[in-house]
């Protein structure tokens, strides 16, 4: 398992997603780029990494002070599905402070989120040059870049007794949230007014972001035996929630009335640390449960306390997985030895393993399914990548060579790829969590050691009606 933060720090400056390169090139060299592979490509003497602004529709990077292990996107009011800038985003995280009073939960909102819809490919110039090897259009996107796209972060800090392993906000009440703490406690949060606040407030940076909110848990259960990671809200039945810990048990929380009754009775199957838990996205009663034992757990809580069915689903630790909320039959999971698998669970009693990919070098810290396209997911892995598949693409040899021509005097293309990779991001160090956001197609936001990016890629697309082309 791979979940602690490295060398933690408070992050004193903001770290520019343009920016995310080793040294101090101001534009980008009018040579033909090359592509570089982590851990396959060695960087050179006098060599450096540069971001390609064309590769994005938006990127940047803020900090809310200390690391953070875990975050998630908190659902607005703002539109089920937008697709035109500016874009306003809101979102919870906790935070692994050096001390553990001085952690707190960030409730944060992310507005002026102002891109622009960008080609696959670059557009030839009138003298028949591309904009990538263009020194003068490269240096007006960095400029355009840093002037129209610099986000504006509002605020509110909510104490907390120690590190935050994992919090989730809940689906059908956004402002409940929840919390797997280090001390061994979940707690359980109504961050209403702090919310309301936000979404009241004008766009002013500095609102909120100095003060220390001191507001009590609604709930706070300390049953389990020892700390966890794993916790996960019913897409389902609303305030339905499981909790896993480290000591291999599993509880069930009710919802009931303003509180929960969490079952004091665990679930139990694994033989190590339970590291995510995830709800069916279609049935109230089945979750599904990955281990350090590596193996992947679907329960029934109708059918008492062991698993309905249990498969040895990696030959590693089982870090993270995922439930296809689009193809309820397909989860996803990521292992500790950098691979990651899908699985049919209409296959799960036979060989359910319909895709196997090793291209990580390192642990996969997390997976999860697109909101919006059945066949795309996204992974980061402790080898400082994060990755966009679509498992529906395969090796077309006429179009690749024809796409491959295009390409030629803008990139050298590396070669053996996963045709099903769509997307590369790397600039960030100790990837720990990504998340898609549910009502903004084609945006995902990570957070890593030295904080939190935004992101758009130029070449995710989306079916949904309305959206951008």
């Amino acid at each position: 398992m791979v979940r602690s933060l490295k060398n933690i720090q408070k992050i004193k400056r903001k770290n520019k997603g343009s920016k995310t390169k080793k040294g101090e090139s101001s534009s980008i060299p009018s040579a033909p780029a090359q592509v570089w592979q982590p851990g396959v490509d060695k960087l050179e003497e006098g060599e450096e990494l540069q971001f390609d602004p064309s590769a994005y529709n938006y990127l940047r990077a803020f900090s809310i002070g200390w690391p953070c292990l875990s975050f998630d996107i908190v659902r607005d009011s703002l539109g089920l599905v937008r697709s035109e800038f500016p874009h306003t985003v809101y979102g919870v995280a906790g935070t692994q402070a050096e001390q553990a009073s001085w952690n707190h939960i960030g409730v944060f909102k992310l507005s002026s989120i102002s891109g622009k819809k960008r080609e696959v490919l670059p557009s030839k110039s009138a003298d028949n040059e591309t904009d990538i090897d263009s020194d003068s259009s490269s240096d007006e996107d960095e400029d355009e870049a840093d002037e129209s796209t610099q986000p504006i972060l509002q605020l509110h800090k909510v104490a907390h007794q120690g590190c935050i392993n994992r919090i989730r906000s809940m689906t059908q009440k956004p402002h409940i949230c929840a919390t797997w703490g280090d001390t061994g406690h979940v707690q359980v949060w109504n961050f209403t007014s702090i919310l309301n606040a936000l979404a009241e407030s004008e766009t002013d940076a500095s609102r909120g972001g100095n003060s220390i909110h001191h507001q009590a848990p609604i709930m706070n259960f300390g049953g389990h035996k020892d700390e966890g990671y794993a916790i996960d809200w019913s897409l389902v039945v609303p305030g339905r929630l499981v909790t896993g810990d480290c000591r291999n048990c599993i509880h069930l929380w009710e919802p009931s009335s303003e509180t929960w009754n969490v079952d004091k009775n665990p679930f139990v199957g694994h033989t190590a640390s339970v590291e995510d838990l995830q709800w069916s996205p279609t049935e109230a009663d089945v979750f599904a449960s990955c281990s350090v034992d590596g193996n992947i757990a679907i329960w029934d809580t109708r059918l008492g306390k062991s698993p309905a069915v249990s498969i040895k689903a990696h030959n590693a630790d089982v870090n993270v997985i995922s439930w296809n909320q689009l193809a309820s039959c397909m989860l996803a999971s990521g292992s500790d030895d950098g691979t990651f698998s899908i699985r049919d669970l209409r296959l799960i009693k036979g060989d359910s393993l319909v895709a196997h990919f090793e291209y990580h070098k390192q642990p996969i810290t997390s997976i999860e399914w697109s909101p919006h396209e059945a066949s795309t997911l996204a992974v980061s892995s402790a080898d400082n990548q994060l990755t966009i598949w679509d498992l529906s693409l395969e090796r077309d040899e006429e179009e690749e060579a024809e796409f491959k021509a295009k390409i030629k005097e803008q990139a050298n293309a590396p070669q053996d790829l996963p045709p099903q990779l769509l997307f590369v991001h790397q600039g960030q160090k100790d990837l720990k969590e990504i998340h898609w956001h549910q009502q903004i197609p084609g945006m995902l936001v990570s957070t890593a050691a030295d904080g939190f990016n935004v992101l758009m890629p130029a070449n995710i697309e989306t079916t949904i009606p309305g959206a951008a082309s």
